[in-house]
């Protein structure tokens, strides 16, 4: 039996920075009849993302920004239970951007790819096996080029990314330095994350302690949050090293952008590269790495952590807390039908 009602978070007024739960309402809409080629998705789990702040700014970025009154885009996991499409039948676990909201119709443009990874939850094709291991995953290995002996500095490194990102660096015989906020994420980027060296950023002196840390230089270094922390980093940076800026999650605003320390010269004197990514532009390749994440996943050698709450009454909140760091894994909201 078709549900008559979807719950949708719609966005309600355009955030300066951060979006906060005043900017999002929820709304009982009805389930909409499918036409001929489409899909009727049950969504499972709500994906929270960094980008999401991105996504419903009014700046320009690499997307259009979420519209008024439109339903929040979001990563969302579920199954499949009606379908006059030929390529999903129902049953089919899949998961793409389908919003935040219970159902989801689609033409199965706005699906990424069905999730056959039936031995594993499926909460994971929104983490470790999702956009955030996929991420880790090419944005390391494609542009950080890690060798054996290297040391990798990761930023926000108890997060889905960066704990992804510091794992693999391992698996290629690096030496790993994580930066993450706090003493509890400072433990589990040892413990949890097998980080050789694990640096607090809120106790201060981020530079002396990177220097120790780090004594023949940061070979690479993955940026997820720009502003003072990559300062310390590029004053740290060796010999051809490689910087992958995959965020900006320390930067509230960039309208006006902020001003700060210059890199060039770093670069210049190190012969070092530094290189942009977007994750979507390697949509075509998604399967060649979730074949191996998963198969890491499965014989233990990439740990993850999932910070799952209950209730699409959550979502409003959700960016806002994202950002004040009170996730402790990736955060996921899961959903009572």
């Amino acid at each position: 039996m078709t549900p008559q009602i979807n719950r949708q978070v719609r966005l309600k007024s355009r955030p300066s920075g951060v979006p906060q739960p005043e900017h999002f309402e929820i709304v009982a809409a009805p389930v909409p009849v499918l036409s001929e080629r489409q899909v009727l998705v049950r969504n499972e789990y709500l994906s929270v993302e960094p980008a999401m702040r991105g996504w419903v700014s009014a700046v320009a970025n690499y997307s259009n920004p979420v519209g008024i009154g439109e339903v929040m885009r979001s990563f969302s996991a579920g199954t499949v239970i009606a379908s006059s499409h030929p390529g999903f039948a129902e049953g089919d676990q899949v998961m793409g951007m389908l919003g935040w909201q219970d159902y989801a119709v689609s033409d199965g443009s706005n699906i990424v790819r069905k999730v056959r990874e039936s031995d594993l939850p499926l909460s994971l094709s929104l983490g470790v096996l999702g956009l955030n291991g996929i991420t880790a995953y090419f944005g390391l290995l494609d542009l950080g080029k890690p060798r054996p002996g290297d040391t990798v500095v990761v930023s926000t490194a108890a997060a889905a990314v960066g704990s992804a990102v510091g794992q693999i660096a391992k698996l290629m015989g690096c030496r790993t330095v994580g930066i993450t906020g706090g003493a509890e994420k400072v433990k589990l980027c040892i413990d949890e994350f097998r980080y050789d060296a694990a640096i607090d950023y809120k106790a201060g002196n981020i530079a002396g302690r990177l220097a120790a840390d780090s004594p023949r230089g940061v070979d690479v270094y993955y940026d997820n949050t720009a502003a003072a922390i990559s300062d310390a980093v590029m004053i740290q940076l060796a010999l051809g090293a490689r910087a992958v800026i995959c965020g900006t999650a320390s930067i509230s605003s960039w309208d006006p952008p902020p001003s700060g320390p210059r890199v060039e010269l770093h670069l210049l004197v190190k012969r070092a590269r530094m290189s942009g990514f977007i994750i979507f532009d390697y949509q075509h390749r998604y399967e060649e790495a979730i074949a191996r994440l998963a198969a890491w996943v499965r014989d233990g050698s990439l740990r993850y952590r999932e910070d799952i709450v209950d209730g699409i009454e959550d979502c409003p909140g959700a960016i806002a807390e994202l950002y004040r760091g009170e996730n402790l894994g990736k955060r996921v909201i899961r959903l009572r039908h």
